[in-house]
């Protein structure tokens, strides 16, 4: 068995007390259930992404076209076909 967490109110929130050794960077965690009914796992919060192909357009702009040259040419994945539904 793990190490025990204390529980306690916050006002209108519950709040658990985490042991040292499972303590989180930030100030956030995002939380989900888990594989168990009543189960809670607790993660550090992941970076937003930008979710904008701009940011990523303009991101690969600055990639030099001579650091690109050649990119996957030597990537033999051989020939594919697809199964004919119909036959």
């Amino acid at each position: 068995m793990g190490e025990i967490g204390k529980l306690f109110k916050d006002g209108e929130s519950q709040a658990v007390r985490i042991p040292d050794a499972y303590r989180f960077e930030g100030t956030e965690v995002e939380f989900r259930p888990g594989p168990n009914p009543g189960e809670v796992i607790l993660s550090p919060k992941r970076p937003k992404r930008t979710g904008s192909f701009e940011a990523f357009f303009k991101s690969r702009a600055k990639i030099p076209d001579s650091e690109l040259e050649g990119f996957l040419e030597d990537r033999d994945q051989g020939v594919h076909e697809r199964d004919d539904p119909l036959a």
